[in-house]
This record gives C-alpha cells, structure tokens and sequence, in this order.
C-alpha cells in the first residue's frame, strides 16, 4: 500500500502517543494536518505560532504527554522558535515540527530564496535535539530520536524540519518501521540504586530534624502522594520550588512558603539531613547553598534525579540517587516507615512559625489597606482564590501581578499551577491557560494577570471561544508596566520622568473579550468581583474581567523585596 510521507509521519506521532498538535495551518503543512482526524490527534489553530508552543506546553504540563506544535517555513517557524526559547527553560517536553522550503531552491543555499531561513540552527541552542530531515527513509529514526532527547533526563523540546516536498512523496508502506517509546527508550527510571534507598533510610530516621525540598520532578512523575506520605512520616520541614507549587498543598502544617524569611531559612539551616527530589536547585531557591540554606559540608545531602547532570549541579550532595520520582519515594517511604513510626511532631515548628509573624502581619497590612482608586490588588487576588475550588487550575503572567499572587493565592493541590518560572515570560498566561483546559476540561482554569502581560496574547481569546474551552481570566489594569515604575524610582527618577510606561487609560480589555464573542465585565470595586466571577462561570464562556487596581498600591507589593534578594544571591 502506498502513503504519503505526511501519514508516515502521523503513525510516528500516534505511537508515542500524541493527542494533541498546535500551529498555524500553512499549505506546506496540509498534507499532513488534514489527516489528524484519522489518527485522533486534535489540531488547533492559533492566533500565533509562539502562542501555539506555549498552548502546548500547557497542554503537556498538565497531560504529562508530549505535545506537538508545527510552524511553517520562515517566518512561522520563527515564531515558534521564539516559545521554544520558554519550553527549554521550563523543562517541558515539546515535538516542534517545522517545514523549509523544498530543496531546489535552498541547498545549496542560493541567497534570494523566499521564506528560506535556517530554522534548525536557530533552534539548536534551546532545544534538546534539532534536525533536518532529508530522507524519507530516516523519519521514523529521527522521530525518535526527538522524542527520546524531549524525554530523557530533565524534559525539553526538540525540532524536526522537514522539506516541504516531502510531507507530499508517496511512498511504500511495507517498508516502513514504526515503534512504540517503550521498545527503543527507557520510560521509567526505576527506584534507583537500593542500597543508597536503604542508606537515605537510614540517615533520614537518624536525623534530629529533616528538611524536604521538591521540585518539578516530582509533578512529572506524578509523585506528589509519595512525597506528602514521607514527609508526613518523618513530620518534617517541607518546601517546594516555585514551578512545583501544589505538589504540597501550601495549607499544609509543615509547608515553608519561598518568600517566608527568616522561618524558611531557619528550618533549612538548622536541618541534620536535606533531602530534594527532582529539583536542580535554581536560583530562586537561593541556589541550595547558604545563606538560605545551611553549610553543605556540615549537612547531610541526599538528591534524588532521573537527570544524572542535575545531581550536585549547584549544591554538593552527600548521597546521589538516580531514578524515578515516585519509584524512589515509594522505596524509600517503605525503607523508613520499617525503620521507625510516625514522628509526633516537627521539631521547632512553633518557633519557626513565631519567626513568620512578621511576615504575616505584612501580609495583612498590605490586604487592609484601603485602596485610593480601585481595588486593592491583595483584595482582588484573595477574592478570586476564595471564589474558585482547591483544584483549581491557576495559572499567573505578569510582573507585580505575579509576586501579589505568590503571596495571596495559595496554591492548594497537585498538577494546579502554572507559571514561567524560569524566563518570566510575558505573554505566555492565556496560551498556557487554553493548553491547561484542553488538557483537563473537568476542572475550572483560571489565568490571573497584568495589562501589560495579556496584551501580548489577547486575540487567543478567540481560540479559547472557537475550542469551547470555558476558562476565566483576570486582568490586573493598572494602566502601565507596574513592575518597572519602582525601578525607575531606586534609580533616582521622578515619576514625571518615567518613560515608557504608561498605557492608554482607554483600554477596555473586558470589551475586546466581548468583541470576539467572549464573556466581559469591567469591575472598579471590590464589592462586585464575587458577583463578576460567579456570572463569568456561569456564561459558559471564556471569560475576561477588567479590574481596575490601585496603581499606587501596585507598585510596591509583597514579596517584591524577596524577589529582589534572591536576585542577589550567587550561590557560591
């Protein structure tokens, strides 16, 4: 039987799995997108090509699949190089598939061809794997070598480019060769090493107090309950990073929230034993050395990974294990509750919660103020978490917006947060959100941002309508670049000396919304968010709610002197 390269293509996805594709439709690409019905993958066609990558990072930070997102030759496959910049960075595992302008007018390379751009070098920096397919006869290998590279180790996205000459060649069908992932990658990395879960056992139930730190690993290997059973057990200190938030309910009697200084940082210095899991300690975990953390050479450090060059990458480790998340804690849940019973009681807990009273009165203080226009943006946060169930699915973009949601929105169970962590990209917030909804559509998705962030993206409001994916959104309008007004200030300008920062005052965000057919609703008080939520669910739609902050208030929110520190620190 004879079939076009295109469906050699869609039976290489549909082995690994694949669902899901996300693009913008292009004639080079019509071969191949009109056969996704057959094969059950939904397409969806974006407003953006880089909108169309981070649709597809939502999609798969909430799936734990791969998705696939296409870009044509050119400019469209720029563009959807610009979000690959945002999967490498965040660690999600990503399939871009991009076309080039057929052979004879580019290779060689002539110097006038149109749309002819050298997409796979481009990519090669941030992506794990890129490549130019030339044969046919290579696709299905090289294939999966993307998938194996986007899977193995710490997740990331590769690039296949494919000539667009191609996808059109028929071909032999019996002289094909496609394979499932299990039969040419390893899929799980197992418990690790036995002997060190033993060991790790044994240091962990010795120790006087324990600290836990998870990071993103966890949520990739669906490990949260494991992690939440170990930490329950030895009843010890426990944190996250922030792209892991959720994976412990941050109401949790033992959870050290990031920015709460000095209780978190008394917790890890005073610590015998660390133990973190699927995390390489970044920057805004203060690097894993001190001062947020205590002397490595003095501390007992047990890392567990599936990724052998995140071990000791930023802090000395003591104990390495190399495996799967959730097959290592359920080893080493195992190996400890044999060693000893539940722990009554964290050591220390009351004093280190006395030290978080200052924090918390800031806290209230900021929430209580009253606004001199507008809402207070503490109140309209605190207002939206109340308003929406603990599984909500929460996903932040901006800059000010960000740091008043780190500290008002408690994130309150597993796979419920999302955010660009690593790049605090700007734009990604409705993208990710729509991926979120298409990826799980029983549970309510919510995007809080800036005015500044959701211009980046607002026409893929019209995406969300065109897919029936009912989602609300939450703009915070200050009518300017909230975030960069108090560095203009610490650099000794006057507010009548900001440049560039001011947004036109006429912006209706809630009425584009209404415009492409979207539910809209402009709130100026805090009294009537409840009601402007409650009808936003109820329409069925997606939803956008215009909230006019205090921009006094914004400029200045908690957390930001955090944020700042942690900059600051080297790690060295």
């Amino acid at each position: 039987m004879e079939i076009r390269v295109a469906e050699l293509l869609l039976q290489c996805l549909k082995a690994e799995g694949v669902d899901a594709m996300f693009g913008i439709v292009d004639g080079a690409h019509i071969p191949f997108v009109g056969l996704t019905p057959r094969y059950g993958i939904q397409y969806v066609n974006a407003h953006h090509e880089e909108s169309a990558v981070h649709m597809a990072e939502g999609y798969t930070r909430i799936s734990k699949k791969v998705s696939v997102v296409i870009g044509s030759p050119g400019p469209g496959g720029s563009n959807m190089v610009a979000g690959l910049a945002s999967a490498f960075a965040e660690g999600h595992p990503i399939l871009a598939i991009t076309c080039t302008r057929r052979t004879t007018t580019t290779t060689p390379d002539r110097g006038s061809a149109w749309q002819a751009t050298n997409l796979c070098d481009m990519a090669k920096p941030i992506t794990k794997y890129a490549a130019v397919v030339t044969r046919w006869e290579r696709l299905p290998e090289m294939t999966r070598a993307a998938f194996r590279a986007a899977t193995t180790g710490r997740p990331g996205p590769s690039l296949l480019a494919i000539p667009d000459e191609l996808l059109a060649l028929t071909i032999d069908e019996s002289k094909v060769h496609v394979y499932p992932g299990g039969r040419y990658r390893v899929e799980n990395m197992g418990a690790g090493d036995p002997a060190s879960i033993q060991l790790a056992a044994e240091w962990l139930t010795g120790a006087k107090k324990v600290y836990i730190h998870a990071g993103k690993g966890v949520m990739w290997a669906d490990a949260a309950g494991e992690l939440l059973s170990l930490a329950n057990t030895l009843n010890c200190g426990i944190s996250t990073s922030m792209g892991a938030r959720g994976t412990v309910p941050e109401d949790h009697p033992n959870y050290f929230h990031i920015f709460d200084t000095p209780a978190i940082t008394t917790a890890r210095n005073e610590a015998d034993v660390i133990l973190v899991v699927g995390s390489r300690l970044g920057e805004y975990d203060g690097w894993g050395m001190p001062p947020l953390w205590g002397d490595p050479d003095t501390q007992k450090t047990i890392q567990i990974d599936a990724d052998p060059y995140s071990i000791g990458l930023n802090r000395p480790v003591d104990l390495a294990i190399v495996a799967d998340a959730k097959g290592a804690l359920q080893a080493l849940v195992e190996a400890v509750k044999a060693r000893t019973a539940s722990r009554p009681a964290m050591p220390d807990l009351e004093r280190y919660r006395a030290m978080s009273a200052e924090r918390q009165a800031q806290l209230q203080a900021y929430l209580q103020t009253p606004p001199k226009q507008g809402v207070n943006p503490a109140q309209m946060v605190s207002a939206v978490r109340n308003f929406f169930p603990r599984d909500t699915i929460t996903v932040l973009d901006g800059g000010n917006t960000v740091l008043t949601s780190l500290s008002y929105y408690p994130i309150l169970a597993s796979d419920s947060f999302i955010y660009s962590v690593k790049m605090g990209y700007l734009g990604t917030g409705l993208p990710f959100a729509i991926g979120a909804k298409i990826a799980d559509r029983q549970r309510p998705v919510c995007l809080i941002t800036g005015d500044g962030a959701i211009g980046f993206c607002i026409m893929e409001m019209e995406t969300a309508l065109r897919l029936n994916a009912p989602l609300t959104v939450v703009v915070a309008v200050d009518q300017a670049w909230g975030m960069e007004k108090p560095v203009f200030l610490m650099r000794g300008f006057t507010p009548d000396q900001f440049v560039g920062i001011e947004l036109c005052p006429e912006l209706r965000y809630d009425l584009i919304a209404q415009g492409m057919g979207c539910f809209g609703e402009k709130v100026d008080d805090i009294s009537q968010l409840p009601g402007a939520l409650e009808r936003a669910s109820k329409s069925g739609k997606p939803a956008l709610i215009h909230v006019s902050i205090d921009p006094s208030l914004n400029i200045t929110p908690p957390g930001m002197d955090n944020f700042r520190n942690l900059r600051t620190l080297t790690g060295l």
